[in-house]
């Protein structure tokens, strides 16, 4: 895409075009509301798919039964590197609207499912969904607030989904108790994926025209072609590799916690609705605090944000092994959700901070692919050590390798808040 010389001065765009969230708070608040339409499509499976598997379909080998996790991380992880770059040429809404249209089958075809195979295949057009509009209300966030309360808008963005994956897993584990898991999984699954296509088709607007404006306004950056994009995104940037590989990790022990602990729970014993509660709980706590963590990291930077995150979510991993019952787990939730807070939308902000608008949304694309890569990654090693070592083995070793995420961030990463006032 062709951006104009920032070295012009700006058109008379600026009376109808203007940065900031306060100027766009219309349409920001908008997209908070599709992001949460996003955020229960998957929300109603953390609980009820895992026990799906083991109930309906006779699962018992934990790798088998995180199959589902692996096809959708594989498939949100690309889905998340197109969206970026697709958006730059096509325009975000098409994008966005595009992703709803897959979310729509995912329901009928879990609660039709004659094998775990079908509900593995539609876990695939969940990845697609996820990975398309998840991408692209984030990256029009970005587009709309410009570089000054990045941290803010994000954790904005990533509040209004994970609250709604918290609130979409404990309704689903108490509508499931009487309407029955697929039952549950397909009413819940078709009116949150019809309610946002209608919203994103209705209302949404397109917001290229500020990427357009921030370009104009921003130091000229150097054109990049996807391959350098993905290189330096990857690997070349420190501070890009340090929050690629943070993000991959804390999807990775995401995964975990998603597939892994509600059987965790029920084969201690523990109820449905508790198992619900305690499943819920994790994404309410880190939906709610990025509120205040993601605007923080405006001020205070986002390094140890980052860095310090990582080890309060190891803290928490650490807690559901040695702890044991409902009230140890419910405070490893609190800790496994604060430190996911601290995380995700500072990682989000620093790849803005870093990426030219002429190229951000590409790089958010990148981190996205090595974020929700995560979640296979994750699936897969969980699953085959549970198997092999044991659940509570299973646990400790992703806990581990949290900590050692945390470790790389403080050791590599610069500071990008102040690069980001700098290039402005």
């Amino acid at each position: 895409m062709q951006y104009p010389n920032p070295s012009k001065p700006a058109q008379p765009t600026t009376g109808s075009v203007r940065l900031g969230l306060r100027a766009n708070w219309e349409q920001f608040t908008l997209l908070v509301a599709v992001n949460a339409f996003v955020g229960g499509t998957v929300g109603i499976e953390r609980v009820l798919l895992p026990l799906l598997a083991e109930r309906e379909f006779g699962l018992a080998s934990r790798a088998a039964i995180l199959s589902f996790i692996v096809s959708f991380g594989l498939v949100k992880a690309i889905a998340n590197l197109f969206a970026g770059r697709i958006s730059e040429h096509w325009g975000r809404k098409k994008v966005l609207v595009v992703g709803w249209l897959f979310a729509l089958p995912v329901p009928a075809i879990i609660l039709l499912a004659p094998s775990w195979g079908w509900v593995v295949l539609a876990n695939v057009l969940l990845g697609i969904n996820q990975g398309l509009c998840w991408s692209t209300t984030v990256i029009m966030k970005i587009d709309l607030v410009g570089p000054e309360r990045r941290g803010l808008a994000m954790g904005l963005n990533e509040a209004s989904g994970y609250l709604a994956v918290s609130a979409a897993a404990l309704v689903s584990g108490y509508l499931a108790a009487s309407l029955g898991l697929r039952q549950t999984l397909f009413w819940m699954g078709e009116i949150i994926a019809a309610s946002g296509l209608i919203i994103s088709v209705a209302f949404v607007r397109e917001s290229l025209q500020h990427v357009h404006f921030e370009a104009r306004q921003t130091a000229e950056g150097q054109k990049r072609s996807f391959a350098e994009i993905l290189l330096l995104t990857s690997w070349k940037d420190r501070a890009l590799f340090a929050v690629s590989q943070a993000g991959m990790v804390n999807n990775l022990n995401d995964g975990m916690a998603w597939g892994l602990l509600p059987l965790y729970f029920a084969g201690q014993g523990l109820s449905l609705e508790r198992i619900s509660f305690l499943s819920a709980l994790y994404p309410a706590v880190w939906g709610s605090t990025q509120l205040v963590t993601g605007g923080l990291s405006d001020r205070t930077g986002r390094k140890w944000m980052i860095a310090l995150g990582m080890l309060v979510q190891a803290a928490g991993i650490a807690l559901f092994v040695v702890g044991s019952g409902f009230e140890p787990w419910a405070v490893a939730a609190v800790l496994l959700g604060l430190g996911t807070a601290m995380v995700y939308p500072t990682l989000l902000a620093a790849v803005g901070d870093v990426a030219h608008p002429s190229w951000r949304a590409s790089a958010v694309g990148v981190y996205r692919l090595w974020r929700d890569g995560g979640y296979a990654v994750g699936a897969l090693l969980a699953g085959s050590l549970a198997d092999a070592l044991g659940v509570r083995w299973a646990i400790s070793v992703i806990g581990g390798l949290t900590f050692l995420s945390g470790i790389i961030v403080a050791t590599v990463m610069y500071e990008t808040r102040q690069r980001a006032e700098a290039t402005t």
